[in-house]
């Protein structure tokens, strides 16, 4: 169904009103506020006569006038419902009796039917204070009987469902009447039942609740405080009548004799109070004590005497600051005590100082002499000083003290002692006195330096600069002044014809100690002295301590390659036939290095291999292998580089160059000298007797250098080795190894391999000879017994000693 417009069909209206009938009754509905959307009202098509089944044909439609649409026709059956929810107290403000006016209005013909929807209010408001809380200010001299106006409550509901009363909280102060307004508002006025007392309560929380009359009943709070103003109506009050205080003489000017407390209970001015004496006070009181008006406290204005006024008597007031003044009263009698008012005199006569740490004990150090002007008891007096003191009274005569030493002293724990001597009357309370002596002690030369170790123990790496600084040792002297001014020396000591203080030079002022000299640890392994320190004393007094220089080595000597030898920058040649079999020793590398055990570990490796896999290099021992068979393909000639390198940080090393050459036929053996071959394939039995060799040598040279320490050792020409010693060593099998000496003489151990068989020669290289090592390179050609078989170990010296 189309709709049309408002205006287009008011129009039609007025230019059809002549023929259109117009029905003048108005239909009446009521309906209450607040009911849910599409509720049916009523029947509106039977209701106003009208065929249901031609609404729809006469395009029915409702018009509401100046309001929202709340309601519609439902064209099919004719039922007017509710479209949205109506609230009454939204849709007529303040009115007692809502309408709502609507048009019915019908097409074909056109009919206008007036309807006039009542809407009925419910309870669904609940009354509400302009203000939660009321406060009221009532002084407690209002009178009972007062009226006091209150906030009344709203309800926009209206009947019986606005407001019908209020009530008000349980009071025994106060109770409330209700009032009708010209409008028929109820209001609420507040009524001062009993007087009020600010002292016993100071404000008063009322609720006044309003009700109104809907089923159920809805209620508002709101809470009413009451202050209550004070009114000067109590007046002050002392919390006693009469006091007596005991005061003794001689009390101190200002000191407190009572403070007098006065109250009131009301509040603001009218309980602030003043102080002030009555007329009944004496003069000679006034003047003798002092009283605060603001806060009653009595104090000592004059020196007071027992002797001369034992008793004061004194009338206190207090009053109020209200416009109607009040006032209290209260008196107060002050006796005074007789006490010990002269205090022991105390006088020091004769003091000694200061006097020297060793003073004798039982020496005088001052006289003291006590007085009392006070009699009896009072005029009696005991002496003392602190027990922890080393010094002691002794009574000479009357009243006459002796202060004396009574143990030995010692500057270095206490440099002043601070003596108070105390004197005590025996009155009650007891007066005192005291004196302090101040007693300063001399020094004397009684302590000795002292180290803070008993021994030192300093590491000094090894090619040190000359002058470096290695430590710091310092004693500490607890006297003063001379007596405590150290001096420092190197005990000398002669090392190897070597004064200490050639190689070690201390500063004698503060015990700096530096090196004079290069160190070589392959040289000088450590030094052991001891250092003086020496104070200025008279007589002087010293200590020393023991010093013990560690030198550390330092990776600083290159490997050197003893096994095989060679001339200088030349190769080692070597013949082997082709037929060897795979694991044959071919070669040993030996290299030595005269730094420590850590930096002198030397490991081996190719630098260079012809074929790398024909020879395998053990990387401890320096042992070349062959690890397979020479084939045809295998050139004649072999060169290996074998490095020898050390473990130092950084690491040294050194090379050697061996060129191996291969023949068809096997050496020929050596017959001209009956030598005997021990073929071991044992390699734990050449360990065992390498081990042994080693330890052997190791004790020789070790009773070697015990003996040239002990002795000076006398230079001799050592007898040039016989052939025959030569050979007989060469029945023996001795494991590679080498031993050098640092000490007076060098040894040099010589090796010289054969081919199943070593060969071991030792000869002593006096101090400071190079040494030169020289071995047999192993040839098929060597088939005569000759000088040139065995090995020689030559040593040139810089002095005119022959060669050996």
């Amino acid at each position: 169904m189309e709709a049309q417009p408002t205006m287009n069909c008011f129009a039609t209206l007025l230019l059809l009103s002549a023929f259109v009938y117009t029905a003048s009754a108005v239909t009446h509905y009521s309906i209450p506020e607040e009911m849910e959307v599409g509720s049916v009202v009523a029947n509106l098509a039977a209701d106003l006569g009208i065929d249901v089944q031609t609404l729809g044909k006469r395009k029915i439609r409702l018009d509401i006038l100046a309001n929202k649409k709340y309601l519609d026709v439902n064209k099919d059956t004719g039922d007017l419902f509710i479209l949205e929810r109506i609230d009454r107290e939204y849709l007529c403000i303040s009115k007692t009796v809502c309408y709502l006016k609507m048009e019915v209005i019908l097409e074909n013909p056109v009919r206008i039917f007036n309807i006039e929807l009542e809407i009925l209010d419910i309870n669904d408001n609940a009354p509400h204070f302009r203000r939660d809380t009321i406060n009221l200010d009532i002084s407690e001299s209002t009178a009972a009987g007062e009226r006091f106006s209150l906030s009344n409550a709203v309800d926009p509901d209206i009947g019986s469902n606005s407001i019908k009363g209020y009530h008000l909280s349980d009071s025994a102060n106060f109770d409330i009447e209700i009032q009708t307004g010209r409008d028929g508002s109820k209001f609420a006025d507040l009524i001062l039942k009993k007087s009020l007392d600010r002292e016993e309560q100071a404000i008063h929380n009322l609720i006044l609740t309003a009700v109104d009359g809907g089923v159920p009943a809805r209620s508002g709070t709101a809470s009413i405080i009451v202050r209550v103003l004070d009114t000067n109506d109590n007046a002050p009050q002392f919390d006693k009548d009469s006091y007596t205080i005991n005061l003794t003489e001689n009390a101190p000017i200002g000191s407190l004799v009572v403070k007098l407390n006065a109250s009131d209970k009301d509040e603001g001015t009218n309980s602030d109070l003043l102080y002030s004496y009555s007329l009944y006070t004496s003069e000679k009181t006034q003047q003798t004590f002092s009283l605060n008006p603001n806060n009653g406290e009595i104090r000592v204005k004059e020196l007071i005497n027992y002797e001369d006024f034992r008793i004061y008597d004194m009338e206190i007031i207090a009053t109020d600051k209200g416009a109607n003044s009040l006032t209290g009263k209260c008196k107060v009698k002050i006796l005074i005590t007789d006490m010990n008012d002269n205090h022991p005199e105390i006088s020091i006569r004769s003091v000694t100082s200061p006097v020297k740490e060793d003073v004798a004990v039982n020496t005088v150090i001052a006289v003291v002499s006590v007085s009392d002007k006070d009699s009896g008891e009072n005029g009696q007096v005991d002496i003392h000083i602190s027990a922890d003191l080393p010094f002691a009274l002794k009574e000479s005569s009357d009243n006459y003290y002796e202060l004396l030493v009574s143990e030995p002293l010692d500057r270095e724990k206490l440099p002043e002692y601070d003596i108070t001597i105390t004197v005590t009357d025996r009155g009650n309370p007891p007066l005192s006195d005291n004196e302090t002596i101040t007693l300063e002690l001399l020094d004397v030369n009684d302590n000795v330096p002292q180290f803070p170790q008993t021994f030192y123990t300093i590491p000094v790496m090894e090619n040190n600069a000359p002058g470096a600084s290695l430590s710091s040792i310092t004693a500490v002297d607890p006297d003063l002044h001379e007596n405590q001014y150290l001096v420092y020396f190197i005990i000398e000591k002669e090392i190897a014809n070597t004064s200490m203080s050639m190689l070690f030079s201390i500063n004698p002022e503060n015990g700096n100690l530096y090196a004079l000299k290069t160190f070589d640890y392959e040289i000088e392994k450590d030094f052991l002295f001891h250092i003086e320190a020496r104070d200025s004393g008279v007589p002087p007094l010293s200590s020393n301590v023991t010093v013990h220089i560690i030198i550390m080595d330092q990776n600083d000597n290159t490997p050197l390659i003893v096994s095989p030898w060679r001339a200088q920058g030349s190769e080692v040649k070597e013949t082997i036939p082709r037929s060897t079999d795979k694991g044959t020793l071919i070669a040993k590398v030996i290299a030595i290095d005269s730094d420590s055990v850590h930096n002198s570990r030397i490991t081996y490796q190719f630098l260079q291999n012809t074929d790398a896999t024909l020879f395998s290099l053990d990387q401890y021992n320096g042992e070349i292998r062959t690890m397979r068979m020479f084939s045809y393909r295998d050139s004649r000639d072999q060169r290996l580089v074998v490095i020898a390198k050390d473990n130092g940080e950084p690491a040294l090393s050194a090379t050697v160059t061996i060129k191996l050459s291969t023949v068809e036929t096997a050496l020929k053996t050596y017959t001209e000298v009956p030598l005997e071959y021990d073929i071991f394939s044992d390699l734990n039995l050449y360990l065992v007797i390498g081990l042994g060799s080693v330890s052997f040598l190791l004790l020789i040279t070790i009773l070697v250098t015990i003996v040239l320490k002990c002795q000076k050792a006398k230079p001799s020409k050592a007898a040039p080795p016989s052939r025959n010693s030569v050979i007989s060593e060469r029945n023996s099998t001795i494991a590679d190894s080498t031993l050098v000496s640092n000490d007076a003489y060098w040894y040099s151990l010589f090796l010289a391999e054969t081919r199943k068989g070593k060969l071991v020669v030792r000869q002593p290289v006096p101090k400071g000879a190079r040494y030169i090592v020289s071995s047999i390179p192993r040839s098929t050609g060597l088939t005569e017994t000759s000088d040139s078989a065995a090995s020689t170990l030559q040593a040139s010296t810089t002095t005119s000693s022959s060669s050996t």
